[in-house]
């Protein structure tokens, strides 16, 4: 399977025009380098995994459910293959999913936080997008659902990659694909999406601001960014910078006020800044599940006190704001 000629050939024709030429000259080898062999002692299961998954007909498609969802004829035989193919991609993380009718009950019930952030966008239809630090593309699609023309995400976890692979394997070609690349892969400053997310990635940076100006150069002018991130109760200039681990989390690095998340977008240049919501992060949207066996938020938590990590840190909060490029 040569993912990169086959997977993303709609994606190669996309990027010859206008504004993302360089992104197209550069690639195949980004491509190329992301799937070598040697990178990820993990990718020919991965692989294997995705050239066996079956042709099955697909009779219907929700984009706009709780679950990305396609139903269509599948006997019991064939449900039990296609679920140990898929369980063969845990942990699913970011999701859920609802293929043939067997549901991928995934750690994050990211459904919620579309919920809480979908009314307050700029409407996507018509839209070009760029969803940063995208997992395994759960947003994209309900990104596509909400009538965005072109959905591109970006996330260097190859494994969250190949279950994106695997979802659009049975939802067919569509104007989605994730990319395994980061942020700083895309060439700088490109100026050419209408909106572009980041959700659940300024606190893994080193340099927040630098995130943020890096997300500005994506955007066109009057473009829309949707940064989600983790914040803490505060005034202006407080921000958390935890000492070792958030968590249990290694890479946390600065968890600002919303009054500091502001004065952060401020200093960046952008416009028309709105804080559309904060929320604490629950068991009902973060858990251990079949699909993901691995520790999740209530392990991370003080078992004497629900609003303190396990370290003595506050509890994560989310915060959702919506800016404008100039």
């Amino acid at each position: 399977m040569n993912l990169a000629s086959a997977a993303y050939e709609e994606l190669h024709a996309f990027l010859h025009r206008p504004g993302f030429e360089t992104w197209a000259k550069r690639l195949p080898e980004q491509l190329h380098r992301a799937f070598a062999t040697d990178r990820h002692g993990d990718w020919d299961r991965w692989r294997d995994i995705l050239q066996h998954l079956p042709t099955l007909p697909a009779e219907r498609r929700e984009l706009n459910a709780a679950a990305i969802t396609v139903e269509g004829s599948c006997d019991p035989e064939q449900r039990k293959r296609l679920e140990s193919l898929l369980r063969g991609l845990h942990p699913w993380r970011k999701g859920p999913y609802r293929m043939f009718g067997l549901h991928i009950d995934t750690e994050w019930r990211s459904d919620l936080k579309w919920d809480r952030l979908a009314a307050a966008l700029t409407p996507l239809s018509g839209r070009t997008v760029l969803d940063v630090g995208c997992g395994s593309g759960y947003h994209a699609w309900r990104m596509l659902g909400a009538g965005a023309a072109r959905v591109i995400g970006i996330d260097p976890t190859l494994l969250s990659v190949a279950q994106f692979l695997a979802i659009k394997h049975f939802l067919g070609v569509q104007p989605v694909d994730v990319l395994p690349i980061g942020i700083d892969e895309i060439p700088p400053n490109p100026r050419v999406f209408d909106t572009v997310f980041s959700m659940g990635v300024l606190y893994h940076r080193r340099s927040p601001l630098d995130h943020l100006l890096e997300l500005k150069g994506c955007l066109r002018q009057g473009g829309e960014l949707v940064l989600e991130t983790l914040v803490i109760e505060g005034g202006l200039g407080e921000a958390l910078v935890p000492e070792d681990r958030y968590a249990q989390m290694r890479n946390v690095w600065f968890i600002p006020s919303c009054l500091t998340l502001e004065s952060w977008l401020k200093r960046c240049g952008y416009r028309n800044i709105r804080l559309v919501d904060v929320s604490r992060t629950t068991s009902e949207e973060q858990r251990s599940t079949d699909w993901m066996r691995f520790q999740s938020l209530a392990d991370f938590l003080d078992p004497h006190d629900p609003l303190r990590t396990i370290e003595g840190l506050p509890a994560p909060r989310r915060a959702i704001f919506l800016a404008e490029s100039p």
